[in-house]
């Protein structure tokens, strides 16, 4: 991924801008302090905070070991209509003839290549570079798994999708998958944490691009309906030229907005607020 820069007030600021910009949250993220603001006369804060950011998701280093089986935790604002639908954005439909479709519970696939070379005298290269095709491997294993335990791998599939070139969803599909949807996705954004854990566990070192979970489709109709409500939201601005503050979100929902309101004309987005109440706010633009 490419950097990006942003400036703020303080170097959090700046950071939370980039967050915005990229979608991710701050643990797929690294960053780079290009500047921090200057204290001058009687303590007055002068210049701004400057900061690289690019969306990459960080190693946290720690010695190998294998896996173990555990229990994965499910995880005045206008409410959305989206929100009460519920789940984060950013799925995609799935192409036909496009996505690699595999039987839950079969035998995992073990490709030529596909483990992170190790040199360190613990055994671990913490500088190896992980592909997102590995981590995608990885992942692909770890859904399959859970699935039959939460007993619905006699129906479902889950499939890959390349949506960029460094950005993978794999996408599940049949069977009651409601249970690990939860309400507001939270159940399914907790899936996406616990499977992250799992690739940084097994293959420690740097991580290129990202992979991403949907099930259902859910993260696709959320963003739809997100978009839409965003659009809404957006032109009461235009008629009353009176600003809407949006409900606290994700960063990746955060960017949705930002990107549903840009191109519309006499409107224009800021985030506000600090995690987890950070919010947009909607306002005119007289510029």
């Amino acid at each position: 991924m490419e950097w990006v820069e942003t400036i703020g007030r303080t170097v959090e600021e700046a950071k939370d801008a980039a967050l915005d910009q990229l979608g991710v949250d701050e643990h797929d993220a690294e960053f780079e302090v290009i500047e921090e603001p200057r204290t001058g006369l009687f303590g007055r804060v002068r210049g701004e905070a400057r900061a690289r950011t690019r969306a990459r998701v960080a190693p946290r280093p720690q010695r190998a070991r294998p896996v173990g089986r555990g229990r994965a935790k499910a995880g005045g604002a206008r409410r959305s209509p989206a929100a009460e639908a519920g789940a984060s954005p950013g799925g995609g439909e799935r192409a036909p003839g496009n996505a690699a479709r595999g039987r839950v519970g079969a035998t995992p696939r073990s490709r030529p290549g596909d483990e992170p070379t190790t040199s360190t005298s613990e055994g671990i290269n913490m500088d190896a570079l992980v592909t997102v095709g590995q981590q995608a491997d990885i992942m692909e294993e770890f859904l399959e798994g859970l699935l039959v335990a939460f007993g619905g791998g006699a129906d479902a599939t889950v499939s890959r999708r390349v949506i960029e070139e460094d950005t993978i969803e794999l996408a599940v599909e049949g069977g009651d998958l409601g249970l690990l949807i939860g309400p507001k996705g939270q159940t399914l954004q907790a899936v996406q944490d616990l499977a992250r854990t799992v690739v940084q566990r097994r293959a420690p070192g740097s991580h290129e691009g990202r992979v991403r979970i949907d099930m259902s489709g859910y993260r696709q109709r959320r963003r739809e309906a997100l978009e839409r409500f965003t659009q809404q939201m957006a032109e009461e601005v235009q008629r009353s030229g009176a600003a809407k503050v949006l409900e606290p979100m994700g960063a990746a929902d955060r960017k949705v907005v930002h990107d549903t309101v840009n191109p519309m004309d006499g409107v224009a987005t800021s985030s506000e607020g600090e995690e987890p109440r950070r919010h947009v706010v909607i306002r005119p633009d007289r510029g």
